[in-house]
């Protein structure tokens, strides 16, 4: 497995193996690897010739007072895992490789950013949109895997190359999760014992819901008031946002008519952790 740190070494082997006939799959990561981004990995390779993951945690997605500089980092574990898994290439560049001196562009989207975790973090997914669309130009892969956990995002990839003309396919992994059902992220390890068993809110509120739909409730409203209650029935808890969308727009909905998207953002003391599950009341 190569280590590659300049954009120049990055785009030239990957023009060196796609002359050959064989195809990129890229993970792009913040790094902190836990089983979700190791299964990112497993699909990726699965489906191409090469696995590369890239390992770059992007300032231009945080925003003030948020956890830049705690992000948790651990290169020598993660490029461990990463050739565990397969990977040809980790493409871990420094900040002013990705942001030289005098860079002045963004990538924004006009209304999916609008919702969600953009409501309180509007400089969030420009940053998203932007790194991502210099690694599509730097890895040029023709597969990109990403998690379900972060749905605005894969939505906002996902019209990204569409709008932009990536010849990409954006592929969505489930959400992988603890044995008690806390998605995994990296931000878990933030979390002190009592908060880790608060995080569990937030899963549980998923069920919760899901059973109520099954059972024939419409109204949004409701729904969202029985999961505000059940989430702040546990410690250390603040709501961010409780949230039925439609899946596709991220567009608020006023009652169940088919599929919906039910995403949550909670606070568990200092750690904002997010969970989501698309609900088919027809399932």
């Amino acid at each position: 497995m190569k280590v590659i740190k300049t954009v120049e070494e990055m785009q030239n082997w990957s023009e060196t193996v796609q002359l050959r006939g064989e195809t990129v799959g890229l993970v792009p990561t913040m790094g902190y690897f836990h089983q979700g981004h190791l299964g990112l990995m497993e699909t990726a390779k699965a489906m191409c010739d090469h696995l590369v993951v890239s390992l770059f945690v992007n300032p231009t997605q945080f925003g003030e007072n948020e956890d830049l500089d705690a992000y948790p980092m651990d290169l020598d574990r993660d490029f461990k895992l990463a050739e565990e898994k397969g990977a040809s290439v980790v493409f871990a560049p420094q900040r002013e490789e990705i942001y030289p001196a005098g860079f002045q562009t963004s990538v924004a989207l006009a209304s999916l950013p609008l919702h969600l975790c953009g409501l309180n973090r509007p400089v969030h997914f420009g940053g998203v949109a932007t790194v991502v669309t210099k690694l599509f130009n730097i890895v040029r892969p023709e597969v990109a895997v990403f998690g379900a956990k972060d749905f605005q995002q894969l939505q906002v990839i996902r019209q990204l190359v569409k709008d932009l003309n990536f010849n990409i396919r954006i592929v969505g992994n489930p959400i992988v999760r603890e044995a008690d059902g806390l998605a995994m992220s990296s931000r878990n390890v933030y979390l002190s014992p009592g908060e880790r068993a608060s995080g569990l809110s937030l899963s549980r509120s998923l069920e919760l819901a899901e059973g109520l739909i099954k059972e024939g409730e419409k109204d949004a409203a409701i729904l969202r008031a029985k999961v505000t209650d059940l989430i702040l029935g546990f410690d250390h808890t603040a709501i961010d946002y409780v949230t039925l969308c439609d899946p596709e727009t991220l567009a608020d909905v006023d009652h169940v008519t088919g599929p919906v998207l039910v995403a949550l953002a909670v606070k568990v003391g200092t750690t904002r952790l997010i969970d989501n599950r698309v609900i088919d009341p027809a399932q």
